[in-house]
């Protein structure tokens, strides 16, 4: 016993650049320890564990692990590369939980900002289309499938933003405490694949709207210039792109008002249009094709909060990121099934559209009453496409470091180059045909798959230790059983011969989240991090 009366074996892991040392309490000091003292106990079990940590100044693995790689290989060129590249701004921290002392951002609107610019653009725009143009929907209908799905999913990337600021960790890592070590494997590198195919759609979408403004422009030059812009807004890391974010939404707002303006009469007059009342099927693949699209930023939200401070209401996180989430939702939903629905009774807009193959021209098409303003304004629309690649490059490169050890090793910038490389070839090629398939299935892909723990089961220092963290095992069969309820039922569909191509987007979504389901242990509200 010390003289404050507690026992001697308790260890405390201070997250700021002091090594592990015991720390008196008081007497009757709760057990629970506060933001800033993450506890690990000192049995033998994780003597490894605090033997890593006394030896790390930062709790960043990858500079640690520099001693590990030799003087002269690629990799300690790369660290060499990122220490330069951190003397212009440029973030250098990885995957590692953001040491409390660092986490100090208290700028709460920033949670608002990054999700309405990505959210308030083309490409929400785009998704509302799909009600008319791909599943024959009436305006009225679209718009109350739109408005209820809009109003239930918004909440979920929002609750899991709450859990950024909380403990300082990427949503892949997050995995961790769930999927175990290396069952996370699958949902990171589900997500990396993922990512990449929205990066491609967001990328067509904005080169197709550039492109309509000028018959000097074409497809893949639009597609080259949105992402050349992603990767500079991306490369700078965390805090530029919040800066960009902040401001992105404003060339937005100011294109939606004169498309209001401008189509107000034809959107009037096709509200009487009647249409044949929808099938129970048209209503779901719908719907799931909405939900899909917001849920799916559940992977990725919680990574634009680990700079902030963890002393956040946990209720002002998630109402700041429902309503930067809802309000351009509904706006771009709404909008763009309003002008999917009137397409066909305006010959200019109709013909801009390309028989629904073409979002960006059908906005330049409602603009170009406006003349050379038009053109200006859907250059701006196009430019600020960015907005919702950004922060999906980004994810993309923590998911990629979290699939492994090793991958881990190497800077954030350079799975940024990577995707980048990846993203013009194939955007390019994929460009004649991208939105019939895409859409459809692209982003039933993105279900959120990789599960949550209350906050209490969090146990900072064991990030990356496979041997302390939960096994994989139930999280794993969790997953597979979820594609065998998805096997089951398309082919129960297909033999009552009820649609099962059609039913299976839907069938898709919903198996995805009862997977999640079945994975989640314990979800609390979030608390203080404890030992």
């Amino acid at each position: 016993m010390n003289p404050t009366g507690q026992p001697k074996n308790h260890i405390y892991f201070l997250p700021f650049r002091t090594p592990l040392r015991r720390v008196p309490r008081a007497a009757g000091h709760d057990s629970r320890m506060s933001a800033d003292h993450i506890q690990v106990l000192s049995d033998p079990s994780r003597m490894d564990l605090e033997k890593r940590s006394s030896n790390n100044s930062d709790i960043e693995r990858q500079e640690a692990n520099n001693t590990h790689v030799g003087k002269n290989t690629p990799l300690r060129f790369l660290h060499r590369v990122t220490a330069l590249l951190g003397r212009y701004g440029v973030e250098t921290h990885g995957i590692a939980p953001i040491p409390v002392a660092e986490r100090v951002e208290t700028r709460w609107y920033q949670m608002f900002f990054v999700w309405f610019s990505a959210n308030l653009n083309v490409l929400a725009f785009g998704t509302g289309t799909a009600g008319p143009a791909f599943y024959s929907l009436g305006v009225r209908d679209s718009i109350l499938i739109l408005l209820v799905v809009d109003i239930i999913c918004c909440a979920c990337p929002a609750f899991f933003a709450v859990y950024g600021p909380k403990l300082g960790m990427r949503a892949m890592v997050q995995a961790r405490y769930s999927w175990g070590y290396y069952g996370s494997i699958i949902p990171s590198a589900l997500n990396v694949f993922s990512l990449q195919g929205f990066l491609v759609l967001n990328c067509i979408i904005g080169g197709q709207t550039l492109a309509s403004v000028s018959p000097h422009l074409n497809d893949t030059l639009g597609i080259v210039i949105i992402s050349v812009i992603s990767l500079v807004v991306t490369f700078f890391g965390y805090r530029f792109l919040h800066w960009y974010e902040s401001i992105a939404w404003v060339p937005n707002v100011v294109v939606f008002i004169a498309m209001m303006a401008l189509g107000y009469p034809q959107l009037h007059a096709n509200l009487y249009v009647p249409v044949p009342a929808p099938t129970a099927s048209t209503v779901m693949s719908f719907a799931s094709t909405i939900a899909a699209s917001v849920v799916s930023w559940c992977t990725m939200t919680p990574d634009y909060g680990v700079y902030h401070s963890p002393a956040a209401s946990s209720t002002r996180v998630f109402l700041y990121t429902y309503l930067g989430f809802l309000v351009p939702s509904v706006t771009g939903h709404f909008l763009g099934a309003a002008f999917a629905a009137a397409a066909p009774s305006v010959p200019v807009w109709n013909a801009a559209f390309q028989n629904s193959t073409s979002v960006g021209g059908l906005l330049y098409g409602v603009l170009t009453p406006l003349g050379g303003f038009g053109k200006f304004l859907a250059v701006l629309a196009a430019l600020s496409v960015p907005s919702a690649c950004a922060p999906t490059m980004y994810t993309f490169s923590t998911s990629l470091m979290s699939v492994a050890h090793w991958f881990s090793l190497v800077p954030r910038w350079v799975y940024i180059l990577i995707s980048e490389g990846i993203l013009i070839p194939v955007a390019i090629s994929l460009r004649p045909k991208i939105l019939r398939h895409v859409r459809r299935h692209t982003q039933h892909d993105r279900v959120l798959e990789y599960g949550l723990c209350g906050e209490e089961a969090y146990l900072i220092a064991e990030w990356d230790a496979p041997k302390l963290l939960p096994r994989s095992t139930p999280a794993v069969l969790a997953f597979i059983c979820a594609f065998g309820a998805l096997g089951t039922i398309h082919v129960a569909s297909m033999v009552r011969g009820t649609g099962g191509e059609r039913w299976v987007g839907g069938l898709w979504y919903l198996c995805g989240v009862r997977g999640v389901g079945l994975v989640l242990c314990g979800v609390e509200g979030p608390g203080e991090v404890v030992g």
